[in-house]
């Protein structure tokens, strides 16, 4: 097989990953808390053909030999962590993350990252007396210390949450406003190793740890959240995705797969009439 016959194969393979992702940005246009993934390309090798010898002559201004590549490849597929423009609910479990957060939740009893802050209570099914702050898939939302558990607040209490996570509530026939909780946010300081998994969520990559990720380690020093992360009450973040910048990209990306496949049709038609070729 001829270097423009693999050199297209190559690429119609990477722009098919790519067409995927820019699917995947617009299919999660409406999801509250969705990180635009963006994508990476290297070259897969590139060497250098020499050319005759008869082709040098002194008047010649470049060395003799040129580039033969062999296509393209993914070489990563990265959130981009850009701020999303806020909505305004009007509910006071919907929080919107400001700055480069996330909120811990507990999923399939491992600790998840999320940026979808559509929370509400239910029913705690071991103490009827509590309730539980859940996300719309059930994932319990964990508080922040040594040992991150889920958030319980008494049943017939009322909630408020602050800038900072701290849960305040006020029992029925009383005043007094009492701190029931603490959200567990934490601020990614090196967010490529967190890996997107399904329900809009992120864990850690394997063998990577919080202590790699993370700004402020998960333990004790997590009883304060992070100075350059707040929670905005009654709101929620939507998702950073521009379609039209989606759709521009798409237009580009599918000429460059109608290029590759002229490329590959010209490969194969030269390939066949030198096959049939009688000396």
């Amino acid at each position: 097989m001829n270097n423009s016959a693999i050199s297209a194969m190559v690429s119609l393979n990477s722009l098919q990953s790519r067409l995927d992702v820019i699917a995947d940005n617009i299919a999660n246009m409406d999801t509250v808390g969705y990180k635009r993934k963006e994508s990476s390309f290297e070259d897969v090798l590139t060497t250098i053909q020499q050319q005759h010898k008869d082709f040098k002559s002194a008047d010649r201004a470049t060395p003799l030999g040129y580039n033969v590549g062999y296509g393209i490849k993914p070489a990563s597929v990265a959130a981009n962590w850009e701020q999303g423009p806020l909505m305004e609910t009007g509910i006071p479990t919907d929080l919107a993350i400001q700055g480069n957060g996330l909120i811990a939740v507990e999923n399939n009893g491992n600790i998840a990252y999320t940026r979808e802050g559509a929370f509400h209570f239910v029913p705690d099914p071991a103490d009827v007396s509590s309730m539980l702050l859940v996300n719309n898939e059930g994932d319990k939302v964990l508080s922040r210390g040594d040992n991150p558990a889920p958030i319980k607040v008494p049943t017939d209490a009322k909630v408020a949450i602050d800038d900072k996570g701290n849960i305040w509530t006020v029992l029925n026939g009383t005043t007094d406003r009492v701190l029931s909780g603490k959200i567990f946010v934490v601020e990614p300081e090196r967010p490529e190793g967190l890996d997107q998994i399904d329900g809009n969520k992120f864990v850690l990559a394997n063998g990577v740890t919080a202590n790699d990720v993370f700004r402020i380690s998960a333990g004790a020093a997590l009883e304060n959240a992070p100075e350059n992360v707040s929670l905005l009450s009654g709101y929620l973040e939507k998702s950073n995705v521009d379609l039209t910048v989606e759709m521009s990209e798409m237009v580009q990306v599918q000429r460059a797969y109608q290029l590759m496949s002229r490329a590959l049709t010209s490969s194969d038609t030269m390939m066949n009439l030198a096959n049939n070729m009688r000396g």
